[in-house]
């Protein structure tokens, strides 16, 4: 394939070009050593223009609701006058590798609208709930002219907490009846939560949704607040009912004021900015082990060696470690 006119790409993106932003975040998320130097030079055209956007992080398990609530949200704020763009993260299989990819299909009329974008991502066996190169594609996104990124993950329970590290608000969505009410008082992503919102609160379910609202103030009570003193508002939400989804959003808006005025948000850019560094060096230095010769020949023998049980695996990555120091590579 032809190595694209990077300056051409990045030009059309930033003119709202669909077709330009999807060839551009395919090119970040790409793990493809060819794509390496194309993608970075078209982020140092980005860098300028990212971290302008609400980052919003969406998690809760399979089932709460999250896709058809981001269709209702981001129409509203599509109406209201913002361009709105949705990461959906969507689990690989360990045994085939793919993924389905589903999460756009419940965004139908949201995806209807110009203003708006979803990428479906595969997760690629990252773990945390988002992908590897969410990171990345969110500042494309943001060079884009969107000024709402809402960040989807895979759903996969308590330990869901490295969106925490790329958004500025985490609102966690519950399903009354499923027990996670008495999952309150556990540290993870409970804790990790900006806003709680019970979903399906409707029908017959809207009792049951308003107990368990009940339940999860008061096991969230037993949390301290963060270090800004921001405590979770906990609410009930139906995707039916616009009311409710415009008070979810308000509750969002509510934090990212509380940031501002604490001064808070900057310092949780630029945390987040030092942590996509160390994790993009840990995975810069794996690719390294497995991609030059003489390294992914230690690897493979240390990798038979911990199989065995010859080395522990804490021995077995010290030694690589040190042979690499030693190397002087």
């Amino acid at each position: 394939m032809a190595r694209p006119d990077v300056a051409d790409l990045f030009r059309a993106l930033r003119r709202g070009d669909h077709g330009a932003l999807a060839r551009g975040i395919t090119l970040v998320e790409s793990a493809l050593e060819g794509d390496r130097a194309v993608a970075l030079e078209l982020l140092d055209l980005c860098q300028p223009f990212s971290g302008g956007s609400e980052r919003v992080g969406f998690s809760g398990p399979p089932g709460a609701g999250k896709s058809t609530l981001i269709d209702a949200l981001g129409v509203q704020l599509v109406e209201s006058g913002r361009r709105v763009a949705v990461l959906a993260v969507d689990p690989t299989s360990e045994r085939t590798g793919g993924s389905i990819l589903g999460d756009k299909t419940r965004m139908g009329r949201l995806a209807a609208l110009q203003a708006a974008y979803i990428r479906p991502t595969p997760s690629g066996g990252a773990s945390g709930g988002v992908a590897r190169r969410t990171r990345p594609a969110i500042a494309v996104l943001e060079a884009a002219g969107f000024d709402v990124v809402l960040v989807e993950t895979v759903g996969v329970g308590q330990s869901e907490t490295a969106v925490r590290h790329m958004v500025d608000t985490l609102v966690l969505l519950n399903l009354a009846g499923a027990g996670d009410e008495l999952q309150g008082i556990k540290r993870g992503i409970v804790e990790a939560a900006d806003v709680v919102a019970v979903t399906k609160a409707d029908g017959a379910n809207l009792d049951a949704a308003v107990s368990a609202r009940g339940e999860l103030r008061q096991a969230l009570h037993l949390l301290p607040s963060d270090e800004t003193d921001w405590r979770a508002p906990v609410l009930t939400v139906s995707s039916r009912a616009p009311a409710s989804v415009s008070a979810l959003w308000q509750a969002v808006e509510e934090h990212r004021d509380h940031l501002v005025r604490t001064g808070a948000l900057e310092a949780l850019r630029r945390s987040q900015r030092s942590r996509w560094l160390r994790d993009e060096l840990t995975d810069r230095l794996l690719e390294r082990f497995r991609g030059e010769a003489g390294v992914a020949e230690a690897l493979r023998e240390a990798e038979a060696d911990v199989a065995a049980g010859r080395r522990h695996p804490y021995r077995a990555a010290d030694d690589l470690v040190r042979s690499l120091v030693r190397e002087g590579r």
